[in-house]
């Protein structure tokens, strides 16, 4: 099931004056921009202009998928009370726009959160646009829109809560730490904690950090202050052995020749074989399709006595045209496309390849659908190197553009752990102290 957050805002230039609303639709698990409506509407009331702008938002919701499960998010306590139910609607401006609201899609598929202001940027900017482009006697237009400006600001104060992130996202047990933390400050209110240690991430991590011990299992662990929350799903990443394409750096995703291990994959595959027997703890062995994973994948499963099962979720990226070529060739053959595949994670390779946005979210539902199957479970996944860059990415937090900031080599081991709360752990990267 699609999962989107909808952050809107409404204004008005006197209250009431000449009034705007922007609305902005986010996906959870990059914080992409997939919709943005803004409008003006002449003269209202702030609370008008914003119930028109959750309208708006919601339709856009809709627009893309009519069976989303969507976030709200705004910065009216006004509407984001009353369409929760806690307060009742009583001005008569209100009760229509709050019904045509509540129509658009089934109350089920839709929550809502207040947030503060300043983590509501990219729909206010929008807003605004809004009401400048009425000033000037005309309505909004996408292709003027600068609200992206304020987008990046709005994600580091914004990461998505539990009900709509992705399982194993870096934010998404932020809601369950704050109320652990909360239970644990006496004579201070939720609100109070909230407002004051939790404004942002950095101030989260700030918190928390002093309470854990350097090996700490978990975020909200066993240490006196937060809830137990078990034995986590742990996934073992394991980079596939060499192939003939490895060591020459060249493009190998799903769209290209399948290569099998070359001999010193083999070697390698062998290596992380007697490594992960010695640790003991591997209990699944789960293999991207792709023949050198396979290969990899039965060399492991082999010496630990299981079995290999198959995820299609887990191939590679199709690099298109850019298949089998080195980095240089591809520059030197479509350097502006290499150039815009760089800039934008919505870029695909040359030649009906595929996007790391469009891989992002394979890689997401794929993981969800696996720590649903084994939760509490230390399962080794033989991929690639894109999958295992994603995976860690989510985990972090980090932004699309972190993927080209780690370095993964052929047979190298990394660790995520899951758990039940939503939040991720990154116990291990790019570790080949097997292969030495």
């Amino acid at each position: 099931m699609p999962r989107f957050v909808v952050e809107a805002d409404g204004g008005s230039r006197g209250n009431p004056g000449p009034a705007g609303y922007g609305a902005v639709v986010l996906d959870p698990a990059t914080g992409e921009t997939l919709a943005e409506r803004a409008e003006y509407i002449g003269v209202a009331t702030n609370n008008v202009a914003e119930y028109k702008g959750l309208i708006a938002g919601l339709a856009a919701a809709r627009e893309l998928a009519s069976d989303a499960q969507v976030l709200v998010r705004m910065d009216s306590k006004l509407v984001v009370e009353q369409m929760s139910g806690r307060w009742k609607i009583k001005h008569p401006d209100m009760k229509p726009l709050a019904a045509e609201a509540a129509r658009i899609l089934p109350r089920a598929q839709v929550t809502y959160e207040w947030i503060p202001r300043e983590q509501n940027k990219h729909a206010d900017r929008l807003a605004n646009e809004a009401m400048d482009a009425g000033k000037r006697g005309k309505q909004w237009e996408p292709s003027a829109s600068t609200a992206a400006l304020d987008h990046g600001a709005a994600r580091a104060l914004a990461a998505p809560p539990a009900p709509v992130g992705p399982p194993g996202d870096a934010a998404k047990g932020a809601a369950a730490v704050r109320a652990a933390l909360v239970t644990a400050s006496a004579g201070t209110t939720a609100q109070e904690l909230a407002d004051t240690l939790f404004a942002d991430a950095e101030a989260l991590t700030e918190a928390i950090e002093p309470c854990l011990d350097a090996d700490a299992p978990a975020v909200a662990g066993s240490h006196g202050w937060g809830p137990d929350m078990g034995a986590p799903a742990t996934f073992v990443l394991l980079r596939h052995g060499e192939t003939a394409l490895t060591p020459q750096k060249r493009f190998s995703g799903s769209g290209g020749s399948d290569p099998e291990l070359s001999p010193a994959g083999l070697r390698q595959a062998a290596a992380v074989a007697e490594a992960l027997a010695a640790r003991g703890t591997i209990q699944t062995v789960i293999s991207s399709p792709l023949r050198r994973c396979r290969e990899t994948a039965q060399a492991v499963a082999d010496r630990l006595g299981l079995t290999v099962t198959v995820e299609e979720g887990l191939r590679e990226v199709d690099f298109g045209a850019w298949e089998g070529l080195t980095f240089a060739e591809v520059q030197q053959r479509f350097p502006d496309d290499l150039q815009a595949w760089l800039d934008s994670p919505k870029e695909a390779p040359t030649g009906g390849g595929e996007s790391f946005l469009s891989a992002t979210r394979r890689i997401s539902a794929t993981r969800d659908r696996l720590l649903s199957a084994y939760a509490g479970r230390t399962v080794l996944l033989v991929t690639h190197v894109t999958p295992v860059k994603i995976l860690v990415r989510l985990a972090l937090g980090a932004p699309p553009e972190a993927l080209f900031r780690m370095e993964l080599s052929a047979a190298s081991l990394s660790a995520v752990a899951y758990y039940a709360d939503g939040n991720a752990s990154v116990r291990l990267l790019n570790d080949t102290s097997h292969l030495r």
